[in-house]
């Protein structure tokens, strides 16, 4: 399927080092930014208290997150889960305040909130367990928040996740640069590679710019947008492949740039309906969506930039050439099938 077609092809080879030097400077810029500012980790990677809340009705997260900013957090996590009524609350250590301190502190300005008064309150769980629970009850006797669960996640279990979700972006990469060395040849894997984690580092830049908190969901975004780069690089490679076969007479330039030419039809139906798609989530999936929406806008724009300018550019410069994907046919010596 195709929306046009360019029957001239564009030189995009002849200007690849102008894109380049822009693309290096601008991954330059991202790597000082995450030495001297680093990242803004989240709750789930340095630490902090967890708090589990019930609304009985569906509940203002706008309104809880602004109550919490009120209280001197700059950036809370408040999200639902299960139900639009169930709320989780993500809050940083502060030191010298206990997690019981901080999340009695919390709740009590949540109750107060609702223009309610917190009490203690006997609750039998389906065992017949007897539990006391925080609650929140309104002038005429109905709760009207209710704390259902309070955790302390440690620093060591920040360091665990935080070390996972490294080794994970470790073994994606290998694991893409085994596939495209398989799959292609070793020149184009290690381009590949290259403009992924240029989009990676970018990514993280932003991030660490702008003081974005990085969470785990950012981090599924990251892996994401490796795997969306790596499909439009193997894309654009099998073209070039198949040219090599067809354009006998071609140059390494003409080859590669009617390959991304013939594809770009493909790239704007492609990236422009997951773009839009994102965007969605971006601008009406609110704050809970909004950092991996960003994330993946981010790595999206900067994937099809990758793909098209650094990859196919850094494989021509590594001197790739028709012999790295077809074997040269043996000439047929003259004396072979002669009778003696």
């Amino acid at each position: 399927m195709e929306f046009f077609r360019i029957k001239k092809d564009i030189p995009f080879m002849r200007h690849a080092l102008i894109f380049n030097v822009i693309s290096a400077v601008t991954f330059l810029a991202a790597v000082f930014f995450l030495v001297h500012k680093g990242l803004h980790l989240s709750v789930e990677f340095k630490g902090g208290t967890l708090m589990e809340v019930k609304y009985p009705k569906a509940a203002n997260l706008e309104g809880i997150r602004g109550t919490l900013i009120a209280m001197g957090y700059e950036e809370p996590g408040v999200t639902s889960f299960d139900t639009a009524r169930d709320v989780m609350i993500r809050l940083p250590v502060e030191k010298g305040v206990s997690a019981a301190n901080t999340s009695q502190r919390v709740f009590d300005a949540l109750c107060k909130a609702e223009q309610g008064t917190a009490k203690a309150i006997d609750t039998v769980t389906a065992k017949g367990e007897h539990v006391l629970k925080s609650a929140c009850m309104d002038t005429a006797g109905n709760e009207a928040v209710v704390l259902q669960k309070v955790e302390f996640v440690g620093p060591q279990v920040g360091e665990e996740l935080a070390q996972n979700g490294l080794n994970a972006l470790v073994v994606v990469i290998i694991g893409v640069m085994i596939y495209l060395a398989i799959r292609f040849e070793w020149k184009y894997a290690v381009s590949a590679i290259i403009a992924n984690l240029h989009d990676v580092v970018i990514i993280l830049g932003f991030f660490a710019f702008f003081e974005w908190e990085f969470s785990l969901t950012v981090l599924a975004a990251i892996l994401a947008v490796l795997g969306y780069s790596v499909n439009e690089s193997v894309v654009i490679f099998d073209r070039i492949r198949e040219n090599f076969r067809k354009q006998r007479k071609a140059s390494v330039h003409e080859v590669i740039d009617n390959a991304i030419t013939s594809t770009i039809s493909r790239t704007i139906i492609t990236h422009g309906s997951t773009q839009m798609m994102v965007l969605s989530m971006l601008v009406f999936g609110g704050q809970t969506l909004h950092h991996f929406a960003l994330a993946l806008t981010i790595g999206i724009c900067f994937g099809i930039y990758s793909s098209v300018f650094v990859a196919a550019s850094i494989a021509m410069w590594l001197g790739v050439k028709r012999e790295d994907l077809i074997k040269p046919v043996k000439e047929k010596d003259e004396t072979d099938g002669a009778v003696v």
